[in-house]
């Protein structure tokens, strides 16, 4: 399949640059995958399409402050990194611009002062190059390396994304737990914990898994045909409470709701690992089994899933695996229909836009 058949045009004045004050004030949506029928709604609506008994599936990880700006040790050129995840022993993986003045064994320094002798808060030597930017860096410091980074970094905004965040916990969702992120699951970015607790009051359950955003979500498609693209590896975590609870929900016949493209990744992930130990019995009842690793899952047209029935999630960006992933679910012409609607409406895209359910 042509990677080409996902483009459409946006206009640059629909990337929404800062976040509404109010989290539930977007608007939504909402497309029928059998039907293709769309409806324009607000945020708040949502409830009204739930019913009690579904479970609700939420991505808690947090964003870390992992953009580090700073210079090479020998030449003072600036130097910018984003750390996409800790690889033990504080090597992590990380995107260098510009990768030319970052080749192997260079060292950059950050948390430095124009005084002679001072000592760098944080130093940072490419130990392994790899391709597009990436690189393996060995990071050296005094201290807790979770407090330094608090202290030098800053929140890794997607780089369409030209206005400064005034407010870090902004970029959080209201549940956030589990540091790791190198981005935020943007569709929780919607919720309050008041408007949680009034879905709560409907009988909407609530689970977690935790997915760490990093590359694999977000890396460009530079190949032709999407056959041929290779997903980043990002960690993830299904609790034994999680898997309970979806399975109970599928028992009960009621639906398991993804919030987001990375919760959607992390569940079809569990449901793969569940496929592959169940019995070929015909007729046997998926089982979820709870899991955690290293999911480099790629969803697109073709796939069947074998967990989510609906889907909570952004306006994404042309050509883009999340597009991919939601043109499978909901099928491809639905979507790039919806799409054009969005458009024409003037819907705000992307990670501080408005909201799509996909039901």
């Amino acid at each position: 399949m042509e990677v080409q058949a996902f483009d459409f045009d946006l206009p640059e004045s629909l990337i929404a640059q800062t976040p509404l004050l109010d989290r539930t004030a977007s608007r939504l949506l909402t497309l029928n995958k059998e039907t293709g029928q769309t409806a324009h709604r607000t945020f708040e609506d949502l409830i009204t399409y739930l019913e009690a008994g579904d479970l609700l599936v939420m991505n808690d990880t947090r964003v870390i402050p992992a953009r580090l700006f700073g210079m090479k040790k020998d030449t003072g050129a600036k130097v910018e990194l984003l750390l996409l995840k800790p690889l033990g022993e504080d090597r992590w993986e990380a995107l260098v611009k510009p990768g030319k003045r970052m080749q192997l064994g260079a060292v950059a320094v950050f948390g430095t002062s124009m005084d002679e002798g001072d000592e760098p808060l944080l130093t940072a030597e490419v130990v392994e190059v790899g391709e597009m930017g990436a690189r393996v860096l060995q990071f050296r410091y005094t201290g807790i390396f979770n407090e330094i980074l608090d202290r030098l970094g800053e929140m890794p905004l997607p780089p369409y994304i030209k206005e400064q965040l005034s407010e870090r916990e902004r970029y959080q969702t209201v549940y956030a737990k589990h540091e790791g992120s190198s981005a935020a699951p943007t569709a929780g970015l919607h919720f309050t914990e008041a408007y949680l607790d009034k879905l709560q009051a409907k009988g909407i359950r609530l689970a977690f898994v935790t997915l760490h955003v990093g590359l694999g979500t977000f890396r460009p498609v530079s190949v032709d045909k999407i056959e041929d693209h290779q997903m980043h590896a990002e960690f993830y975590i299904l609790s034994e409470e999680t898997a309970a609870m979806i399975n109970e929900t599928k028992a009960a016949g009621k639906r398991v709701i993804a919030v987001g493209t990375t919760s959607a990744r992390t569940l079809e992930t569990a449901a793969g690992l569940a496929r592959e130990q169940q019995s070929p019995e015909e007729g046997m009842p998926l089982i979820i089994q709870p899991s955690q690793g290293w999911t480099s899952i790629f969803i697109y047209p073709g796939y069947t899933f074998g967990v989510v029935d609906v889907l909570l999630t952004n306006f994404h960006l042309p050509k883009s695996t999340l597009l991919m992933l939601i043109s499978a679910l909901a099928g491809k012409a639905n979507v790039m229909k919806a799409y054009e609607e969005a458009v024409k409406e003037e819907y705000r895209f992307f990670s501080f836009g408005d909201a799509m359910l996909i039901y």
